[in-house]
């Protein structure tokens, strides 16, 4: 028996977007959730333009659960530093977007982001789970609730660190363990109900021959991708194809961002939340 790696485009969202049960299982093992989510609904996943150049590099899954709390689920295989403002500010849009004109905030519920990011970006430590809130910088323990962000490293994972959280451990393992062609999977992951089915959609005899093509499409592209960053990168084209992807996430990501803050202003929203929501300064908002 021979596996697809679950973190190629077509068995992510085959796995985690056509299973809501093993999304949410997913869900409530990542996230640091105040109450499990028992049921989910699907949303479009369309949120930020895609770079042209690394188009392919992000697979995401949306969905709102029971108490409508909405779920960016995000895997990044190519990691630079303009992501974690990508990450920002689709959760931003996504928890503006649930405010229609005239209705009261307290309609808002929170937008939890989970990054599974292929690489590591943190390099000054060991930790592969970062947890991010809105908190008082004096008082931690005071939070403004509405935005929380998830990224997991995935390559500095390791299982025996996490022997209390078995389903995370679970789950984490299932990404990271099983690769491209891979003819084994561990026990424990077979002895688990739910990874267990997790793992049946991964055997490569249950795809076409069109999709199996497909699958392999995707490697190339994420090669292409990594060839083309990493190449300019390099070669130090500082002025080049790194600076001109930052500059065009940038100016689009700005472009979204100052029609996301005119709508708050006409809304009524003071500018210290907008420029927190939105990464705008105050001469921003001024020039609106």
């Amino acid at each position: 028996m021979r596996y697809l790696d679950p973190k190629n485009d077509l068995i992510f969202k085959k796995v985690f977007g056509q299973h809501p049960h093993l999304l949410i299982s997913f869900l409530n093992a990542l996230l640091p959730l105040k109450s499990p989510i028992v049921s989910v609904e699907y949303l479009p996943h369309e949120l930020a333009p895609e770079i042209p150049v690394l188009k392919h590099s992000i697979v995401d899954v949306r969905c709102k659960d029971q108490n409508g709390r909405h779920f960016i689920v995000e895997m990044q295989m190519l990691w630079t530093p303009s992501f974690k403002s990508r990450v920002l500010f689709n959760a931003s849009k996504v928890y503006i977007s649930q405010l229609d004109r005239g209705r009261d905030y307290n309609v808002l519920h929170p937008v939890y982001a989970l990054s599974l990011v292929n690489e590591i970006f943190e390099k000054d430590t060991d930790d592969f789970y970062h947890h991010y809130s809105i908190v008082h910088t004096q008082f931690p323990d005071r939070r403004l609730e509405g935005l929380e962000f998830v990224f997991v490293e995935l390559p500095k994972f390791k299982p025996q660190n996490l022997s209390d959280k078995k389903m995370q451990v679970l789950w984490l393992r299932y990404l990271t363990e099983i690769q491209d062609n891979s003819e084994v999977v561990a026990p424990e992951l077979l002895e688990n109900s739910v990874i267990n089915e997790a793992v049946t959609y991964l055997q490569e005899s249950a795809f076409s021959k069109a999709e199996l093509a497909g699958y392999d499409r995707y490697w190339d592209s994420i090669s292409t991708e990594v060839t083309l960053y990493n190449g300019a990168t390099q070669k130090g084209f500082d002025n080049g194809l790194e600076k001109g992807i930052e500059k065009g996430i940038e100016t689009g990501e700005l472009n979204k961002a100052m029609d996301i803050a005119r709508q708050m202003k006409l809304e009524g929203l003071p500018n210290s939340l907008i420029i927190k929501l939105t990464g705008l300064s105050e001469g921003d908002l001024e020039n609106l």
